[in-house]
């Protein structure tokens, strides 16, 4: 199970953010499907943060990823436990079974529900581009 390190609200990378660090575990791999691979942590059950997608940073390895983060249950393909899925960017390569260390920042949606795989996918895109947009700035 991943473990909240350091409880803070995200927010500026300059004030700091939660801290989750983990073990990265397999998942139902349609973050991969979908063209967006996730590492996968398990949180407690009284993770601080409401469900949604983040901005987050990763490091493994010793090197440090910009990514983003969705928090949350997966209620689109049917649910399942609370976990965290972050897709780092510019990152090729396995992480299973790889200590992962993630810091979420900005929140940038809440956890949502779509009619179709496609419109998950859309969306994703979409939150990407928020996200980077963020790093631009």
């Amino acid at each position: 199970m991943g473990a909240v390190i350091e409880a803070g609200m995200p927010g500026d990378p300059a004030d700091g953010g939660t801290v989750v660090e983990g073990t990265v575990t397999h998942g139902r791999q349609l973050g991969r499907e979908l063209g967006f691979p996730t590492a996968n942590l398990s949180v407690p059950a009284d993770f601080p943060l409401p469900d949604g997608v983040y901005r987050s940073r990763a490091e493994v390895g010793g090197r440090r990823y910009d990514g983003m983060s969705n928090l949350g249950c997966n209620p689109t393909v049917g649910g399942g436990e609370r976990r965290l899925e972050t897709h780092l960017f510019d990152f090729s390569g396995e992480l299973y079974g790889q200590s992962l260390r993630v810091e979420l920042f900005e929140r940038i949606r809440g956890e949502q529900t779509f009619a179709t795989v496609e419109e998950l996918r859309a969306r994703i895109a979409a939150d990407k581009a928020a996200v980077s947009a963020l790093l631009e700035q």
